[in-house]
């Protein structure tokens, strides 16, 4: 369900081609009530990014392109150094089941290794969630909306579920088995790399291949 580190081999980091943005560069809270956990991240405004192009991305993170020299994985692109696989059961839309694998940091201790399932993509949000019994164990919704120049970038994770079931067991699964505290930690800063990084490619790749792949 989670994944193991003994399962997982890394593949080798791909060359940055640009400054990881630090987590400072974020507002970031956390609340917690009724076995819930909610993590808000306000990213910096992303420049050149328009909700369409991020609209069309989570659509098409599937795919490769051109990067440092070499035909890569768009998700490897994604996050050169902490990405592992990305994989989709049919084309990327609501209902489809998708696998996400990477390791924040470069750290198998932190490996996230998930199925979820995608609930919306659109012009103003990508959002997925692992259900179970009925409960979303985790839920992770990505907001966007049009600002001067850009685009503004809010993500919202929550990890844990109201359901009668969720209270009785599942949020303790999802709290100690998804997102344990040391590993929660490690993917606020890898996720506010990753959403940075888009400014350094999507536009280019969204100019490019948007109309062969619609």
């Amino acid at each position: 369900m989670w994944g193991t580190p003994e399962d997982m081999d890394l593949p080798a980091p791909r060359p940055v081609l640009w400054p990881l943005r630090p987590v400072g560069s974020a507002a970031v809270w956390t609340s917690s009530d009724a076995g819930q956990t909610v993590v808000t991240i306000r990213h910096a405004h992303l420049p050149q990014v328009t909700p369409e192009m991020l609209a069309w991305w989570y659509g098409h993170v599937p795919g490769t392109m051109k990067y440092a020299g070499q035909t890569l994985p768009r998700y490897l692109v994604w996050h050169p150094l902490d990405h592992i696989s990305y994989e989709a059961d049919g084309a990327v839309q609501p209902g489809v089941e998708l696998r996400i694998t990477e390791a924040p940091g470069r750290d198998l201790d932190k490996l996230i290794d998930i199925h979820v399932r995608v609930e919306q993509i659109d012009s103003t949000a990508a959002i997925i969630s692992k259900r179970v019994l009925g409960a979303a164990l985790v839920r992770l919704e990505n907001e966007f909306e049009p600002v001067h120049g850009g685009t503004s970038y809010v993500t919202r994770l929550t990890i844990g579920d109201t359901t009668p079931a969720a209270r009785l067991f599942l949020n303790r699964v999802a709290h100690n088995r998804a997102f344990p505290p040391h590993k929660l930690a490690a993917w606020i800063r890898h996720h506010v790399e990753e959403i940075g990084n888009l400014e350094n490619f999507l536009p280019d790749l969204f100019r490019y291949r948007s109309d062969h792949e619609p």
